[in-house]
Formats: C-alpha cells, sequence, structure tokens
C-alpha cells in the first residue's frame, strides 16, 4: 500500500487516481504523520461494502421469514383458517 500526503493529494490528483487504477491497491492518505482517509477502486468499495450490505439485508429477511413460518399460532392449516374467515364453517 501507497501512503500519499495531503498536500501531494492535492497537487497530483490526477497521477495518484491513475496509480490507483493501474495497481488497484488502496492508497493511505496522510496528513501530517496521521493516516487520515484511504482511496480504494469504486469496485473495492462495491465488494467491501454495497455488497456486504445487501448480504447482511438478505440473511435479515430470510431469519424473519423463518421465524414467521416456524409456527403456526393458532395450530391449523391454511385452509382452515381461510374457510372460517370466509365463513364457510358457521
Amino acid at each position: 500500500m501507497k501512503t500519499v500526503n495531503a498536500l501531494t493529494i492535492r497537487n497530483n490528483l490526477g497521477s495518484v487516481l491513475d496509480t490507483l487504477e493501474k495497481t488497484n491497491e488502496p492508497v493511505l492518505i496522510s496528513k501530517g504523520r496521521v493516516i487520515r482517509a484511504v482511496l480504494i477502486t469504486p469496485e473495492e468499495f462495491r465488494r467491501r461494502f454495497i455488497d456486504k450490505q445487501a448480504e447482511e439485508e438478505k440473511q435479515k429477511l430470510l431469519r424473519k421469514i423463518k421465524s414467521l413460518s416456524a409456527k403456526n399460532v393458532l395450530e391449523e392449516n391454511s385452509i382452515q383458517v381461510l374457510r372460517d374467515l370466509r365463513g364457510y364453517n358457521l
């Protein structure tokens, strides 16, 4: 990983972005001696953050669906419940 200071970024952003594109390696940005930010490619961002969030949401929904279908609260099947709601079993 390459470390670049903020002044270099300000003066040479185009060349830093070209280097990022060629190497696909994150670029650490420092101010003084402290790392303050990281530049990554859009593909890396998508892989690390967007895709991960989507997968977490998917798992959350699957857990919710499983919990809803796990137990029949009324101990009746769905056809019987529909018949009762429609008034067929009066």
